[in-house]
């Protein structure tokens, strides 16, 4: 039987993957803060185990992953905070870079020591950081360090055999994403996302950016000079 690793499975995607997963026959080890809310996860399925820490303490996420193997690792815990009119808070520009970055790295300290060659990590991202989106200064730099941190990674633990996977998705409808108050082109389910990442996974995908064509509108976007990217961003808060 095949195990995965999911962390954030409380809500959101990592909740619906965990779910799905377990429908599939996958044992599941479903991680997060909230042990009421992962208890209800694991209620679904016998083959959900809950595994409550905190990924952003280092200590406490050894801890709890002492011992712990898996097939698949889906690093999937996220948060978002927005800076506004400019106004940079040190301490929400923290919150959000050790959730949505060093509380992955805290995971794959304590788990890449036992994975076995042929396994695979995938790290949830955010196709946010491609355009200087305003008041993203904290999340899009949070998931441009987090891109950065899995290509580097992929290429470093090829020589293990061990495959790394940087998923990044455009607007899911999350208890994260409801918080948000402005428009969300191109927003597609909790389930359309899980499905389209199983199936990329499944097929060894080393980059999934989704929906298609809202990504590749970004990856375009990139591409332009830094100062129409700026222009255009600033042209969508008018």
């Amino acid at each position: 039987m095949h195990r995965v690793l999911i962390t954030g499975a409380s809500s959101g995607i990592g909740k619906q993957l965990a779910q799905d997963y377990a429908a599939e026959g996958w044992e599941v080890i479903a991680c997060g803060r909230d042990g009421e809310k992962l208890n209800a996860v694991a209620a679904a399925s016998p083959l959900i185990t809950p595994l409550r820490f905190d990924i952003t303490d280092l200590s406490e996420t050894r801890q709890a992953l002492q011992g712990t193997q898996a097939d698949l690792v889906i690093l999937c815990a996220g948060t978002c905070e927005y800076l506004d009119d400019g106004v940079v808070e040190a301490e929400k520009v923290a919150r959000v870079m050790n959730t949505n970055f060093i509380g992955p790295v805290n995971c794959l300290d304590a788990l890449l020591p036992r994975l076995a060659p042929g396994s695979r990590v995938a790290l949830v991202g955010s196709t946010a950081w491609l355009l200087p989106f305003s008041r993203s200064e904290a999340y899009g730099a949070s998931k441009a360090a987090l891109a950065f941190f899995a290509r580097s990674l992929a290429v470093d633990l090829a020589k293990r055999q061990i495959h790394v996977s940087l998923i990044q998705p455009g607007f899911v409808e999350t208890p994260l994403t409801a918080r948000n108050d402005f428009p969300m082109p191109m927003m597609v389910t909790a389930a359309q996302a899980s499905k389209h990442i199983r199936k990329k996974l499944a097929h060894g995908a080393s980059e999934i950016a989704f929906p298609p064509l809202f990504a590749r509108l970004l990856k375009t976007a990139a591409l332009l000079p830094v100062g129409l990217q700026k222009w255009l961003c600033r042209k969508m808060v008018k």
